[in-house]
């Protein structure tokens, strides 16, 4: 149970975060989130003449025998999206070397990406989990809906603090019955990855952005050190002054990183790297110029 100062303080980083999104959407993101992402579906507009190299199966042929003449139906993109912040709270989340923790980095994402979307009339929704999930929250729009999921992320305490991200696709793959954007935010330390990410990436478009330290891939010089899962409380006594030990170290975190990678690869996901060292923004300008540049060819 909080206390009321931990309360107060949450509430102040939640205000904080606000003020930092709304003045990153206004600023810079907010266009780019337009070009980078359309509606799901084509609405009926109007009719209009037939004109040659029209789609054939768009003629109405009731409007076309009143008026002697073939009419095809015209359609307008559907704008609103439905946008779910899928976001990683387990134990390896609370973890930073540098100013902010990786659950902070989520939550900064969240923010800018969640007031983007209600900026361009979207419905905003959020599920929190770790070895399972653990909050759902459907997709709406307003503010104070963003506000409370964002704190939602920031006071999350889950009781199994282990990293599943097979539980999470399969819940919105189950639960989504609209086919929906989702932003899946998460360091992606688990076990299984390849088929519950093209489970979730071939029923809904899935955008991953990774939370990464800069400790996590290259140990310091520090001598003999306790390490310790945040996840299993397993507990490891190393001497990182060993040249061999920080080599197979730096190896392994490259596999594992490149997994990850040919993971997303595969499945043709979209994603970014959010690094505690470096400004949130950084990772999510490059996605989505990216996805602007493939979107206009």
């Amino acid at each position: 149970m909080l206390t009321e100062q931990q309360i107060e303080e949450m509430m102040a980083r939640v205000r904080r975060l606000e003020l930092k999104a709304r003045r990153l959407v206004r600023e810079s993101f907010s266009g780019e989130y337009l070009s980078s992402f359309r509606g799901q579906g084509l609405d009926f507009d109007d009719f209009r003449e037939y004109q040659h190299g029209d789609e054939v199966r768009f003629i109405d042929w009731n409007v076309t025998a009143r008026m002697n003449q073939p009419f095809v139906r015209k359609f307008r993109e559907e704008r609103e999206l439905s946008v779910i912040l899928a976001v990683d709270v387990s134990g390896s989340t609370v973890y930073g070397s540098e100013s902010m923790s990786k659950r902070e980095i989520a939550a900064e994402a969240a923010a800018t990406i969640g007031f983007s979307a209600l900026n361009n009339g979207d419905k905003v929704g959020l599920l929190i989990f770790a070895e399972e999930p653990i909050l759902f929250i459907p997709p709406e729009k307003g503010t104070r809906h963003l506000l409370r999921m964002i704190r939602e992320i920031l006071v999350a305490d889950p009781q199994n603090p282990a990293t599943s991200i097979a539980a999470a696709s399969d819940f919105l793959v189950r639960t989504l019955r609209r086919k929906s954007l989702v932003f899946l935010i998460s360091d992606f330390i688990a076990p299984e990855l390849d088929r519950p990410l093209g489970k979730l990436s071939r029923k809904h478009e899935t955008i991953a952005l990774r939370i990464t330290d800069p400790l996590e891939s290259k140990l310091p010089r520090a001598g003999k050190v306790v390490l310790i899962d945040p996840e299993t409380g397993l507990q490891s006594l190393i001497n990182t002054n060993n040249p061999n030990l920080r080599m197979g170290y730096e190896k392994l975190t490259q596999r594992q990183n490149e997994g990850i990678e040919n993971c997303f690869k595969k499945y043709a996901i979209d994603s970014a790297t959010l690094d505690t060292r470096h400004d949130t923004l950084l990772g999510l300008h490059r996605m989505l110029k990216k996805r602007a540049r493939k979107r206009s060819r």
